[in-house]
């Protein structure tokens, strides 16, 4: 049984454990005060662009989204997301136990939120009775495997800005983002374009690890503090920062996501070829195709995949990941299974 399910089911790139091994028994501060953290927070700025930023080190999604996000906001204060956004279906209500509503707004079928989408969430939203909209909060790419294009970000951000928001963005699949055929944002974009947003490595090649990027000035005062009431300050911090030096001392961060998609290319245009269509416009390593229900059930006797959403009663979209760890000849057998198994319906 071969994995398409998610981007983090292998542990991580050999490189890293290698960096880990050779820090191993090195005595150092601890909570991100470590020099490998001090010195990756340092390199992510110059990456960037950016020396005015913040750089912080925690250790899954989830946990920075909840821990941001509850940092961001004033108590009677709510974030704006996407019907599929992360933080509306994906983590067991992190931000509603915080005390702040994750309000829905009405996205495209690619997952992206707009301007006019999130003027309707303000329309309603129109005085005390009800919780303030104050975040937006945005991922890219989305949950359905979209990008968001420089002109939708800009866009964003001067709306944010007219409306007094705050643009927050989920960085989880940053990499396949911004390594995705026809995107045209940069890295060192994310900080003009947005107030904050975060870097993902749990998805990328890292064991574990994600980097918050604070480029508004006033979110910035006592985040640390946050970090430690949640639970999201890691004593060994060197945890963290020794992987993310490993990814950004040269490409590999980006080789990786690279890796990811091409093997998503391959998927697409295969099972395009095929003849079947796909749910969403994804261009990164998430892959939505339509397949018949009984071409699925042969497929799960050698892959691992989710089932999305149910098209009509013989056909269902199902979710293909790849990662920076796909076997490209794993590609070429499902490619290779779902053309046999037309040719043998074709001879029946």
């Amino acid at each position: 049984m071969y994995s398409f399910k998610n981007d983090y089911s292998e542990g991580t790139h050999p490189r890293i454990l290698e960096a880990l091994m050779e820090t191993n028994l090195e005595q150092e501060e601890g909570y991100g005060e470590d020099q490998y953290s001090l010195k990756a927070a340092d390199l992510l700025k110059k990456k960037i662009g950016r020396t005015d930023v913040d750089v912080h080190f925690l250790s899954g999604g989830t946990q920075v989204n909840m821990t941001a996000i509850a940092t961001f906001l004033r108590p009677h204060e709510a974030a704006v997301a996407a019907k599929t956004g992360h933080i509306n279906v994906h983590e067991t209500g992190a931000i509603e136990a915080t005390g702040h509503k994750v309000v829905v707004a009405e996205s495209d079928q690619d997952g992206k939120l707009t301007p006019e989408a999130i003027q309707k969430v303000l329309d309603i939203h129109e005085d005390e009775h009800m919780v303030k909209p104050k975040l937006v909060y945005i991922s890219d790419t989305t949950e359905v495997g979209a990008n968001y294009t420089k002109k939708e970000l800009e866009d964003l951000k001067t709306f944010c800005g007219e409306h007094h928001l705050i643009l927050y963005l989920d960085g989880a699949r940053l990499g396949s983002a911004l390594t995705a055929k026809g995107n045209d944002l940069k890295l060192e974009d994310l900080p003009q374009l947005t107030d904050a947003f975060y870097i993902g490595g749990t998805k990328n090649g890292a064991l574990i690890g994600e980097a918050l990027v604070i480029s508004r000035q006033s979110l910035k005062e006592d985040f640390r503090y946050a970090m430690k009431q949640k639970g999201a300050m890691l004593a060994k911090g060197r945890l963290l920062g020794i992987q993310f030096l490993e990814l950004f001392r040269d490409n590999l961060y980006f080789d990786l996501a690279s890796h990811a998609n091409r093997m998503a290319d391959k998927l697409r245009e295969g099972i395009g070829e095929a003849g079947f269509g796909f749910l969403t416009h994804s261009t990164s390593n998430q892959i939505f195709p339509i397949l018949p229900n009984s071409l699925i059930a042969e497929l799960q006797q050698k892959y691992a995949f989710f089932i999305w959403a149910k098209a009509d009663e013989d056909h269902s979209s199902i979710r293909l990941v790849t990662s920076w760890a796909t076997k490209e000849e794993k590609v070429n057998e499902l490619i290779d299974d779902v053309k046999k198994s037309l040719k043998s319906s074709a001879r029946n």
